[in-house]
């Protein structure tokens, strides 16, 4: 017999505050189940049954589609909030604390377009046992090579058949009688991530920003950890800390730590791809995550950072130039994309367009005119739009017959470089807004190579602007809204509400 936590009925709601709380209450409810479950399994116990405890969830059902786009002609602008049309939609929820913000929204759009109560109950979908410990729980060490086997007996463990993207890639089919999905994500999926962006990063989820940073480079870290370490010093910065792998937190001048800063230690080592994080108190600060060198790293990171619903993220990295005219340290920002870093064409077919996105396209370039001072003529000697190449092949120089060339050359192109065309296209299909903002550090084509000597000078030369191009960049965006962000042209024809 299963061991469950009290039963809670399933309860509809028309009001979006009371319809999170019973999603809280239900979360909590059954992590708690989990955790003590797992306690007293540590301590040797033999507990009455198989442990199972279950994820909330959110049901809505409608006759019609959305009221608000029968009704408004602006509504029709609408890129979320609303069902596809009438039917049984649900979803899985999970981390009812740190994603209470954005399930409020999400709750008040859908009770606002389709005038028709929520449904909050507890779902038949188990919570996995490694997904219920909190932050600083590592009470599974504690377990014999025996008892840690046992407890696939006791538990439920992660299902990976629960947590694929078939919603997200657009493959997924309801079978019959099963509802249609409300998010891109289930909750399983969502944990899945949220686990993996602790390994990777090496900070918790709850520190992550609603704008992100990409970059391929260190120099960029560093600069970013000096300005963010600038802006604590400032008593009057609209940030409020400085959070750093290992969950080191650094709170602005005259705020006090709050309980659980001191658990924060500096990692022995950095992790895979260090995150590092200026948080504002809206959460609208800025993450800044160096994802290294390649589109397996860049495909990676960013199939775990989508489940946290960024507004926007954005490359800033180097790049080979491909044009004669093109001098070191110049700016490139892409408005479309050669895909040959193959890490996506699966999931992503190439005959997808991958298009520009005009908010990001011109945050990126008034952030560049803000900074550098230039405007007119001035600014296009320094700053091209064009086409960027990604390829998976650091080498692709070496290759016999000069094929690449003659690919990037009928493409078009003007940069290449690694991770932008995997960033952009997991952007689109993720549906998060993102850009690309790159700076020529080398050009091959002409024999224009990285030298020890010139690469140093380059880089004390442009990092710093590079890095606050971007910071500006998403200042514009910022004060420009989130709703202003999240473009239809990264919503299907038949999409989930949630954004």
């Amino acid at each position: 017999m299963p061991y469950l936590p009290s039963f809670i009925a399933p309860t509809r709601y028309s009001d979006a505050a009371a319809a999170l709380a019973q999603v809280q209450l239900i979360y909590n409810q059954q992590i708690a189940h989990l955790r003590s479950a797992m306690q007293r399994f540590v301590a040797g116990e033999t507990l009455p049954g198989h442990v199972r405890a279950c994820y909330p969830f959110v049901r809505i059902q409608t006759e019609t589609v959305s009221r608000a786009v029968q009704e408004t002609i602006d509504s029709a602008q609408l890129s979320y909030g609303f069902v596809a049309g009438p039917g049984r939609f649900e979803t899985t929820l999970t981390r009812a604390d740190l994603y209470a913000d954005y399930y409020l929204e999400q709750f008040k759009l859908l009770l606002q377009n389709h005038g028709v109560a929520l449904e909050i109950g507890t779902s038949t979908q188990p919570i996995p046992v490694h997904f219920s410990f909190a932050e600083h729980d590592h009470i599974e060490g504690n377990l014999s090579t025996e008892r840690r086997m046992l407890m696939r007996d006791v538990f439920d463990l992660p299902d990976l058949a629960a947590m694929d993207d078939g919603i997200a890639n657009g493959t997924f089919e309801a079978r019959p009688g099963e509802p249609q999905p409300l998010s891109l994500f289930t909750a399983a999926r969502v944990d899945y991530s949220l686990q993996r962006l602790r390994h990777y990063t090496g900070t918790s989820p709850d520190w992550f920003q609603n704008f992100v940073l990409f970059t391929n480079y260190q120099f960029y870290i560093d600069e970013f950890v000096r300005l963010g370490h600038a802006e604590m010093a400032n008593p009057n910065s609209d940030y409020i800390c400085f959070v750093e792998p290992g969950n080191v937190v650094t709170r602005r001048i005259g705020l006090p730590a709050i309980a659980g800063d001191e658990l924060g230690t500096q990692p022995p080592r950095l992790p895979q791809m260090p995150a590092y994080h200026l948080m504002r108190a809206d959460r609208s600060g800025i993450t800044m995550v160096n994802i290294g060198v390649g589109p397996a790293n860049a495909k990676n990171i960013t199939d775990h950072i989508a489940v946290l619903r960024p507004h926007a993220w954005m490359m800033l990295g180097h790049c080979a130039g491909l044009r004669n005219t093109q001098q070191l340290g110049d700016y490139v920002l892409a408005h479309g994309y050669v895909r040959e870093d193959h890490v996506l064409d699966e999931e992503l077919p190439l005959w997808i367009p991958i298009p520009a996105l005009a908010e990001i396209q011109k945050a990126l370039e008034q952030a560049v005119e803000d900074v550098t001072g230039l405007e007119g003529p001035a600014l296009k000697s320094i700053l091209r739009t064009g086409t960027v190449a990604s390829t998976d092949n650091r080498n692709w120089e070496l290759l016999p017959g000069n094929q690449p060339q003659r690919r990037f050359s009928q493409s078009r192109a003007v940069a290449l470089d690694m991770e932008s065309a995997t960033i952009a296209a997991n952007g689109f299909r993720f549906r998060v807004p993102y850009g690309t903002l790159l700076c020529v550090s080398d050009k091959p084509l002409h024999g224009e190579i990285k030298l020890p000597g010139m690469a140093n000078h380059f880089y004390r030369e442009r990092v710093d602007q590079h890095l606050r191009i971007g910071m500006r960049a998403i200042e514009l965006l910022r004060a420009e809204g989130s709703s202003q962000l999240h473009s239809r042209k990264l919503r299907s024809f038949s999409e989930v509400a949630f954004q």
